[in-house]
């Protein structure tokens, strides 16, 4: 892949004519790569504001935030090699930065080594899939049931309204390509609809409404690291408009729940939201390799 640069002077990788892409590293079943996404076209490092300039201070915070990025909208693929010289030559930087960076991402669980070959994505299976769900269930209950206790209910009946009036539409933006390929949510071929965006952005609402009412900065760290991994899963796993439909009625539930102060009803909305959320993904999103 080649570095090339945005109008605003972002970063952009793009693969080179005839350029081999890295080795994959497996571990178990893969989550399905979406169909109609490209293995040739290439992809892109996201407009980040990202200096290429090693004297800029926040040089590796800035690839850092850029690799995370590709990575988690798949620009960068599981078992996608992350060589160290590689990577700053894409970016234009020294191999500082880009080194603490990939710390960074192991830390995150974004990357792991792979043998004596270096760092590569993590990989995306279903085994991972259901790991990744147990911690979630166990955070983001005790969160609504923190946030029944301790939060304002003016706040979560007001959002539990907006909740009530969304009508989801996933398939605005996700008709077949011309070549019959279900276009991938990271802009190989589709750009997300208005209305489903919205709906994310009142549940990223929600979700930042619960981690301040539980007011725990340790429970809400460890849901940021979560959450990471679930974009991941999210780009990937087909949009149902059935599903998403009663997901808002679910996530209404939770609101209005914790509106009431009643930290099990809360608790409870959250685990059945959370178990169909898992069967969604396991249905539509993967399959065993």
């Amino acid at each position: 892949m080649l570095l090339s640069s945005c109008s605003d002077g972002s970063p952009v990788v793009t693969p080179a004519a005839g350029t081999r892409r890295p080795t994959s590293v497996t571990a178990g079943p893969r989550i399905q790569n979406r169909p109609g996404s490209s293995q040739k076209g290439g992809g892109r490092l996201r407009s980040v504001y990202m200096s290429v300039a090693d004297v800029t201070p926040r040089a590796g915070e800035r690839a850092y935030r850029a690799l995370r990025e590709a990575i988690v909208h798949w620009e960068l693929r599981p078992g996608d090699a992350l060589g160290e010289i590689e990577l700053a030559e894409r970016l234009g930087v020294s191999r500082t930065p880009v080194r603490e960076a990939l710390a960074r991402l192991v830390a995150d669980g974004l990357a792991v080594a792979v043998g004596g070959r270096g760092l590569a994505v993590a990989p995306m299976d279903l085994g991972r899939v259901h790991a990744l769900y147990e911690v979630r269930q166990a955070l983001e209950t005790q969160a609504a049931r923190l946030a029944a206790r301790r939060g304002d209910p003016t706040v979560f009946t007001a959002l539990a309204r907006e909740l009530a009036a969304t009508q989801p539409r996933p398939d605005d933006g996700a008709h077949p390509t011309p070549d019959g390929a279900r276009p991938t949510p990271d802009g190989a071929g589709a750009a997300e609809s208005p209305d489903r965006a919205a709906y994310y952005g009142l549940v990223a609402r929600l979700d930042a409404a619960i981690d301040a009412a539980a007011a725990n900065d340790y429970l809400t760290a460890a849901l940021a690291s979560v959450r990471t991994h679930l974009e991941r899963i999210r780009r990937v796993a087909q949009d149902d408009p059935a599903r998403l439909a009663a997901a808002a009625v679910e996530h209404r539930t939770i609101a209005a729940a914790i509106a009431a102060g009643d930290a099990d009803l809360a608790a409870h909305a959250t685990h059945v939201h959370l178990h169909h959320s898992l069967e969604n993904v396991i249905r539509t999103g993967a399959q065993p390799a």
